[in-house]
């Protein structure tokens, strides 16, 4: 048996842990769900009933996005998770961009002023363009896992509205977004599997 990672394509959660997954050459069996009709071993396996779930061969269930990127990259001497500044980029990422981007990108939800929390969302991201010009990547090299970490939600934030992220006046980030989106191991996370059923034959991710 290998481990079982229950994902969702479009969600930044899951894509994060499909790239860690991918960029390290784990093999995984991957099962796509649909939001609206979570499959019953899912749930059984994580109360939460979010994406991703990764299931271990010995029943062990990993539940939250960071600790499948730590898994995922355990395993290579040259791995480094991220520490200091970049885990403080993570949690920053995590915690308020992400508030602000799903009170941009969902208003109504949420009953706000979307043009406010999108502004907030791109001070943040000037602050990423700062370190990006700086350094050419968020982490130590581009496929470091703070990159991989972040860019799903910027790529979130710039498909909003596209026409507002390509007219901000941060060139390196939207380089550093377009080299990922074109990237082979994007395409290799963003397959487009049919959601799993109970009885379907296992999907190895990533593709050979």
């Amino acid at each position: 048996m290998i481990p079982i990672l229950y994902s969702f394509r479009r969600c930044p959660y899951a894509m994060r842990a499909r790239l860690a997954i991918a960029a390290n050459d784990r093999r995984v069996e991957l099962r796509e769900i649909v939001l609206r009709d979570k499959p019953a071993a899912m749930l059984a396996a994580s109360l939460k009933a979010t994406v991703p779930v990764l299931v271990l061969a010995d029943g062990t269930v990993i539940d939250e996005s960071l600790d499948i990127m730590r898994w995922a990259c355990a395993d290579r001497d040259d791995a480094e998770w991220p520490t200091g500044s970049n885990a403080a980029l993570i949690a920053t990422n995590d915690g308020d961009f992400k508030h602000h981007l799903d009170r941009y990108k969902y208003a109504v939800r949420y009953d706000v002023d979307p043009i406010a929390h999108r502004h907030a969302a791109t001070v943040l991201l000037g602050a990423l363009d700062e370190k990006l010009r700086a350094a050419g990547s968020l982490g130590t090299s581009p496929q470091a896992m703070t990159d991989l970490a972040i860019m799903p939600f910027v790529r979130q934030f710039a498909q909003t509205d596209r026409s507002y992220f390509d007219g901000l006046p941060f060139e390196r980030l939207q380089a550093w977004l377009a080299m990922y989106l074109a990237s082979v191991l994007f395409a290799r996370v963003m397959i487009r599997p049919a959601p799993w059923q109970p009885g379907d034959p296992p999907m190895l991710f990533p593709i050979q």
